[in-house]
């Protein structure tokens, strides 16, 4: 804890009076943090050499420097808050802590119609000028200006993660097969074009932590994207007060008709990740994902 201590107090030039473990995920460690001037602060930290190593192997340097450029872009929005980033390095990721709060029917649709003003502040293009991660897992943002979303996401998003997916052994030739057909029928799956979105880009409901009365973003994959994108991922797993959500979002900022249909396709990619991070489990579950796009 000692190291951990004093390379927190070089990142942001104040001493650390004292730290607490608050457990870990994706090779990374959590702490909390009091600084001397009286700030309370939530920590990720790498291990030892100022690196991480993820649970597949692959290399996380870059990581903390993805999450806070995330973090950052969203907060330009004004319109869904986020943490403060008070520092990063390789090996650091230093946020203001929030004190977590209990969500409600009210906070549930400002935040719904927050995630919609967000959203349309845009991108340039998607994807972002930061190489991302996702989890544990790079996440390729490279752009080329005029692409369809559906290019885009086939190329950045499917085939990567089906590619790794299969060289794990989490999917069976069955499973890969239609995964490849919503490929090659994405353009026609995507519903009418949209310009890229500020999005989140993992937004589970773990991700969306409520304190003080309001819904605030943490761990993004940010990116410019297609805002169906995050509401499918807030459907994924389940959202506390999700109708509200969703009320407070279509209020502000209508979807395109057939969006309900859609959600398969969006949720496809963050299923594919989970079943490279997870393995055969969730080959049930991309099979399923799938076969429900191709209905659509």
């Amino acid at each position: 804890m000692a190291d951990y201590t004093e390379r927190i107090g070089v990142l942001l030039k104040v001493p650390v009076v004292a730290a607490r473990v608050a457990g870990g995920q994706h090779g990374y460690r959590h702490l909390t943090a009091t600084l001397a001037d009286g700030r309370e602060v939530f920590v990720k930290a790498a291990g030892p050499g100022h690196a991480a190593a993820s649970t597949t192997g692959a290399s996380t340097t870059g990581a903390f420097a993805a999450e806070a450029n995330g973090l950052r872009w969203l907060a330009e929005a004004g319109a869904v808050p986020v943490p403060e980033v008070l520092g990063t390095d390789d090996g650091l990721l230093v946020i203001q802590l929030l004190a977590p709060g209990r969500p409600s029917p009210e906070a549930a649709r400002e935040f719904g119609a927050g995630l919609a003003r967000m959203h349309a502040a845009g991108a340039p293009t998607f994807g972002a000028p930061w190489p991302g991660f996702i989890a544990s897992l790079p996440l390729d943002n490279a752009c080329r200006p005029g692409t369809e979303w559906a290019d885009w996401y086939v190329s950045r998003r499917i085939v990567p993660y089906l590619r790794k997916a299969s060289e794990v052994g989490a999917l069976s030739p069955a499973d890969i097969s239609l995964v490849e057909a919503v490929a090659a029928r994405a353009a026609e799956l995507a519903g009418p074009p949209e310009p890229p979105s500020r999005i989140h880009g993992d937004l589970w409901s773990g991700n969306v932590l409520w304190a003080g009365g309001r819904g605030w973003l943490i761990d993004p994959a940010a990116h410019g994207g297609h805002r169906e994108t995050d509401l499918a991922m807030l459907a994924l797993f389940g959202a506390p007060y999700a109708d509200q959500i969703m009320r407070g979002y279509t209020q502000t900022a209508p979807l395109a008709d057939g969006w309900r249909e859609r959600v398969p396709l969006h949720q496809l990619h963050p299923l594919l990740v989970h079943a490279c991070l997870f393995g055969a489990s969730y080959a049930s579950r991309v099979n399923a994902a799938a076969r429900a796009a191709l209905a659509a």
